[in-house]
């Protein structure tokens, strides 16, 4: 695998703030502990979630101390290049990914990363590498959403609010695989196409087409089950749409939160990875085939776009190139 460099080029935080704050440097490689396996980076996804953490914002909820410089990215893949003297069913070369949310030793906005080896799994055949660094963190948000937190069944109709971002479009493809009736509520009409791409059964556009209207016409007697993964004016429409007695699971942080019902089962909840919603978000992709839409990718040094861009419109995921 070539010689391990003492240093690395990283995208750093010397302090919490706006995108004028990610600075590329160069930085000593993270320690590598007993159980940690320690990464080449390829490609690092970019989420939503990255702005409020490069803002200062789980720091400050969480209580985190947080060590400068500070380097960013929640997930990402790349090559096996070290293992910690406690890990076993990895190999040097070995193509991984893995989600690294707030990694004490730092993400994966940077050419070398080391990481607990509970988080990270090798990539299927099914995908790409470039691929696989963005389907983590949406993929496990996606299934605690519809699996867990919905126990979503075979023939119930659900609806899913931001259908052709990050989380949404893997929501929808863990919907169909179940067996649901998917009614989307995608933004733009190359949301729309994206949607009729994969297959879902109905699909509108939130930003021009009568959501309530459509939604009334595919389950007139009001849904099962909800996904909301933003909130907002068509978020409080597709609470309307639930039947009484249905359930709707909604990711914490989503803004404006929607108001919800009393005769509705709201339930909130986190995204958060552990061993084994990794080996079943595997299973899914590997043997459903599921697959991550990636609209953009930039270069390491232009980190600043990447997050200027989350503010844009775009469907699915960006992604960094670290070391092409």
């Amino acid at each position: 695998m070539g010689e391990i460099k003492n240093s690395m080029k990283a995208i750093i935080l010397n302090k919490f703030g706006g995108p004028e704050e990610l600075m590329l440097d160069n930085i000593p490689l993270p320690d590598i502990g007993p159980d940690d396996v320690m990464i080449k980076v390829e490609y690092a996804g970019v989420g939503v979630w990255d702005i409020f953490e490069r803002e200062g914002g789980y720091a400050e909820m969480l209580g985190i101390r947080p060590k400068f410089p500070y380097v960013l990215g929640s997930e990402g893949a790349g090559i096996v290049i070290s293992l910690g003297e406690n890990v076993r069913g990895f190999n040097i070369g070995d193509k991984v990914y893995a989600p690294g949310f707030l990694n004490t030793n730092g993400g994966f906005y940077a050419e070398y990363v080391a990481l607990d080896s509970k988080y990270v799994t090798c990539i299927p055949d099914s995908i790409t590498i470039e691929e696989a660094s963005t389907i983590s963190g949406v993929g496990l948000t996606a299934l605690r959403g519809i699996e867990d937190t919905l126990r979503l069944e075979k023939g119930e109709s659900v609806m899913i609010h931001g259908a052709s971002g990050g989380v949404g479009h893997l929501a929808v493809q863990l919907a169909k695989i179940m067996g649901a009736r998917v009614f989307a509520i995608a933004s733009g009409e190359d949301g729309v196409g994206m949607m009729k791409k994969l297959g879902i059964d109905a699909v509108v556009n939130g930003h021009k087409d009568d959501v309530g209207l459509a939604a009334r016409s595919f389950a007139p007697e009001g849904f099962d089950a909800a996904l909301l993964t933003t909130g907002g004016e068509i978020a409080n429409i597709a609470v309307q749409c639930v039947r009484t007695g249905g359930r709707i699971a909604y990711p914490y942080g989503i803004y404006p939160e929607p108001k919800f019902r009393p005769e509705i089962k709201s339930i909130g909840y986190y995204g958060d990875p552990d061993s084994e919603i990794i080996k079943r978000l595997y299973h899914y992709i590997n043997t459903n085939k599921m697959t991550v839409h990636i609209e953009q990718t930039f270069l390491l040094k232009d980190a600043r776009s990447a997050h200027l861009a989350l503010n844009n419109h775009y469907l699915g995921k960006l992604c960094i190139v670290i070391n092409d």
